[in-house]
């Protein structure tokens, strides 16, 4: 039995969701999301909970069960709170800002990396080495934080580039004499 699919989603106050087919709708005060689940579960609204119920026994069926559940949930999450990943930048001359709907990024390139904010994501700003990613989609937050992240990850040695607030950068020795 999955432990995380026998759980109920509970809707936050302010959110609706409806099911059509395998179709689930939640609109809430940020925006409206939808997500398809496949043939293997049930989707059940009762009121203000959200049930999902796998349609068999067959290993996919359970797979499916946990998985549906949390998208469901992810959903509710999205239109009431939305998804936030923070990033720091750290190294000398590294710094973000924010110039209409392109992140422009100073990573010790020869050029500045301009980075085009994606439909749907907020970018901010608030401080030149912290960049603040909004919306919400989670997998497209995370996305956009990941891309930005790659363009420098943070070293070892020094711990220079673009890591998650809170993020362990594991630190190495340089070389002895």
């Amino acid at each position: 039995m999955s432990r995380i699919g026998k759980k109920p989603v509970e809707l936050p106050a302010g959110v609706t969701a409806s099911v059509s087919g395998q179709t689930v709708e939640m609109k809430g005060p940020k925006g409206t999301r939808t997500f398809k689940a496949t043939d293997d579960v049930t989707i059940s609204v009762d009121g203000n909970v959200v049930t999902v119920e796998p349609r068999g026994k067959s290993k996919r069926a359970r797979q499916q069960w946990g998985m549906s559940r949390t998208m469901v949930a992810n959903l509710a999450t999205g239109v009431s709170e939305g998804f936030k990943k923070e990033l720091e930048l750290s190294g000398v001359g590294y710094r973000a800002q924010m110039q209409g709907n392109t992140l422009k990024l100073s990573l010790g390139y020869s050029h500045d990396v301009n980075f085009e904010v994606p439909e749907g994501v907020t970018v901010t700003a608030p401080k030149p080495t912290d960049v603040i990613v909004e919306g919400i989609d989670e997998q497209q937050v995370g996305q956009v934080a990941a891309n930005i992240r790659a363009w420098r990850k943070p070293e070892p040695y020094k711990g220079k580039g673009i890591k998650y607030k809170g993020e362990y950068v594991f630190r190495k020795e340089g070389k002895k004499k």
